[in-house]
């Protein structure tokens, strides 16, 4: 191969805009990309199925699945016949939350996987999204997301699983196996490669915004950021992301302690490394630790980067960089034969092509849209339930007039004319969009149920004129006109649903996408709602707009209220918590989020989700996490450390009641193991499951502990009644932690063993560590 060639497998240029849609609705490739892969330049693509305003792709210029994968095939058979060596092209894919082109599934957002706390659910519906994706000839895809988010007010928090490194750590395996497959064979018709990120530190920036500096030691960086990923490595991830963050005034794209002594060394990663798009330009722009392009290409590679994503900086200057001296070809020949590797792998040289009738049969299919739904149902966290207004009792809706209350009670003879009528209100009551979450493509008509769709279709003939809207208010802005039409909806129902939070819809204006990034660009026009989501940082996680107004206006009524939250990030309003007597947080929950909000409204399914964000009375808290060390202090002036709701917490519509902890042995070595355990019991009258909660303090150790970890959880489902005896290991993954060497180490001593319900309550029980000195490995 020639240096352009080797470079042309390193580079990552942009697949959308290598292709055009004819006026006749056919489709041609670009002269541009003829040219490219007839010289052996086009090694991988990115997003070239990829629809959003970033692209302009859009429902009427896209492609259908069957498009699509024909499209893959022809831009690869073009590539294969007139590139000098047959080398098939890697299509490297968005999957965040479901394939992000046309037609394909969008399951909930991964905030909303992690408030499941299922990874098997979270397993399967990986591999749905690998099938999805695969099927149209893509190989690769940018998650999972690995981030711990520190300071919710970022705008990529929807995108990560929580504040926990062990929740994050067991989701992030499951991503693993979901997308390459149970057996590890990326070759296999149903896996792709996934690609672990942001490579590091990303979620812990300077004041929750984008891409800001990371302050953190290193015994912090090991222990917390980086354990998700050694997990994931473990699990056999193949591909790694870079962060656009630095690191103490280093930048991790160039971070070759992190991508080299860590990641390969110490890790014994073997696969490739790509840097998020853009990154390479803040080298030289913003970052400012390299003079030219040229050194910025070189200083990435030597780092331990293989590809570009974009392709720009290394298309521009990575040949300059070699012929000037700053960067051996050795260097690129090592980052060549590491995307080659992977191509073989995937199995590309034998069968580089995708099968359009398998792609129309698979992608959005009726199985794929129950898993939605289910994961959707699964996620929903209840977090107030005062006098159980909820569930809503069907019967209230009954279309023959039935006398039956909202709770299901008989009611008297002076009922208002209203009777049996809800009124579904807010600005996210019906908009579609707002409930997918950022990185989603175009959606048709009717493809998404909304919280007002998924009531009249749980309902059926009883919705009638039973279920009323009015949006009230848009999610931003300071616009009141909505409010008459939404009070009298109101004034005419028994029970008001008022869905509020929050949107990570782009926007196909003008000026609203950094074109270089893909991120959103924060506008004040009152037409753009959206308030979360990559580029959307905050200062406050109040709602936005007069939407909390809308609230307190509708409880003047003095009607029953269920506060419905579909938003990207916690949302701490005091007042709401206080007056409101029933909220269900339902994040971004997909296109099938309307019907399992309905389900959780109706009784049909009991909320199961729990909390993996710390919510903050107010955003004067932050943090909240609730690994907290014990040096942190008491309190504010003003108030406390104390979460409203804290990391773990989620409500049921039955009880249940913990007893009988135990532990079969008081001690172990330092790399002995003992069980405990603890029984759990349904104590009230509906079926429910339950996640139990497993938190560790170290009650004495060489360097300051966090008052306690999270190191374990089981979901168990329990009838009503039913009693289950729940058992988690105790050993080294329990125990250890990193040592002052940064080593992980047991030391002996007395460590607490909690188990509860969430990260404030449980059942605790002592377990001794005796050894002659710390077991270090």
């Amino acid at each position: 191969m020639t240096l352009e060639e080797k470079i042309g497998q390193l580079a990552q240029p942009f697949g959308w805009t290598c292709y055009t849609r004819q006026a006749d609705g056919t489709v041609a490739l670009t002269d541009s990309f003829k040219r490219r892969a007839a010289a052996g330049g086009v090694g991988s693509l990115y997003g070239t199925l990829r629809a959003d305003p970033w692209t302009g792709v859009t429902l009427e210029t896209g492609l259908s699945p069957a498009e699509g994968a024909q499209l893959v095939n022809e831009m690869q058979a073009y590539a294969l016949e007139h590139g000098r060596h047959g080398i098939p092209i890697l299509f490297g894919e968005e999957c965040s939350h479901g394939h992000m082109a046309i037609g394909a599934t969008v399951f909930p957002v991964p905030i909303s996987i992690g408030s499941m706390w299922n990874p098997d659910l979270y397993r399967e519906l990986c591999r749905a999204v690998a099938l999805e994706t695969r099927s149209q000839g893509g190989a690769a895809t940018y998650s999972p997301v690995l981030d711990v988010v520190r300071d919710p007010r970022w705008g990529r928090t929807e995108e990560c699983y929580g504040e926990d490194p062990y929740l994050t750590s067991v989701l992030g395996r499951a991503a693993v196996e979901g997308l390459q497959g149970p057996s590890g064979d990326l070759g296999a018709d149903d896996a792709i490669l996934a690609t672990l990120k942001h490579f590091a530190a990303y979620g812990s920036s300077e004041g929750g915004r984008n891409s800001a500096p990371v302050h953190m030691g290193p015994r912090e960086l090991h222990e917390i950021d980086l354990l998700p990923f050694r997990h994931a490595v473990d699990a056999g991830a193949r591909s790694v992301m870079t962060a656009y963050n630095e690191i103490d005034g280093v930048p991790c794209t160039t971070n070759r302690h992190l991508l080299q002594d860590i990641l390969r060394d110490a890790w014994g990663f073997d696969g490739f490394v790509i840097t998020d798009c853009g990154a390479l330009g803040l080298l030289t722009a913003g970052q400012n630790t390299a003079e030219d392009g040229a050194e910025a290409s070189a200083q990435a590679l030597r780092a331990g980067v293989d590809m570009e994503m974009s392709g720009e900086m290394f298309d521009r200057h990575l040949l300059s960089a070699v012929h000037s001296g700053r960067l051996g070809e050795a260097d690129v020949d090592l980052a060549v034969r590491r995307v080659l590797e992977l191509k073989f792998e995937l199995d590309l040289f034998e069968r580089p092509f995708a099968d359009p009738d398998r792609a129309r049969q698979v992608i959005g299919s009726g199985k794929h849209r129950e898993l939605a739904r289910r994961a959707a149902a699964q996620s929903l966290v209840l977090l107030k339930n005062d006098g159980g207004v909820l569930p809503l009792a069907r019967s209230a809706f009954d279309s023959s007039g039935g006398r039956a209350g909202l709770d299901g009670s008989s009611a008297g003879t002076d009922l208002p004319e209203g009777f049996g009528r809800i009124a579904v209100i807010g600005p996210n009551a019906d908009a579609p969009y707002n409930q997918l979450g950022d990185y989603t493509s175009p959606q048709p008509d009717g493809a998404i149920t909304t919280v007002l769709g998924g009531l009249r279709a749980a309902l059926g003939d009883a919705a009638g004129e039973r279920v009323l809207h009015a949006p009230g208010c848009r999610i931003r802005g300071e616009s009141r006109e909505g409010f008459p039409a939404a009070l009298a909806c109101a004034e005419q129902a028994d029970a008001i649903v008022l869905v509020l939070g929050g949107s990570s819809a782009r926007d196909f204006g003008e000026g609203t996408i950094d074109l270089q990034t893909g991120a959103s660009v924060v506008t004040g026009d009152s037409w753009n709602d959206m308030e979360c989501g990559e580029g959307i940082d905050r200062s406050t996680l109040n709602l936005a707009g007069v939407q909390l107004e809308l609230a307190q206006e509708i409880h003047k009524l003095g009607k029953p209220v269920i506060v419905v939250y579909i938003n990207g990030r916690p949302i701490a309003e005091p007042w709401i918590a206080e007056h409101i007597p029933a909220i269900l947080e339902a994040w971004y929950p997909g296109q099938e989020g309307g019907h399992a909000i309905a389900d959780a409204l109706l009784g049909d399914v009991n909320p199961s989700g729990r909390l993996t964000l710390g919510i903050p009375k107010h955003v004067g808290q932050l943090p909240v996490y609730h690994y907290k060390r014990r040096t942190r202090g008491k309190r504010y002036l003003e108030d406390d450390f104390e979460a409203q709701y804290p990391f773990g917490f989620g409500l049921s519509y039955t009880s249940f009641d913990y007893s009988n902890i135990r532990l079969d042995r008081s001690s172990i070595e330092a790399d002995g193991q003992a069980v405990v355990s603890v029984d759990i019991r349904n104590t009230g009258s509906r079926a429910g499951e339950e996640v139990a909660q497993l938190y560790v303090s170290d009650l004495a150790a060489s360097v300051v502990r966090p008052e306690k970890m999270l190191k374990g959880f089981r979901k168990i489902a329990l009838e009503p009644g039913q009693s289950r005896t729940v058992f988690f290991p105790i050993g080294r993954e329990q125990l250890e932690f990193v040592g002052p060497d940064l080593t992980w180490i047991v030391e002996p001593g007395n460590f607490r063993l909690t188990v509860g319900p969430s990260s404030v309550e449980g059942l605790s029980i002592e377990l001794a560590v005796h050894a002659d000195k710390p077991a270090a490995r």
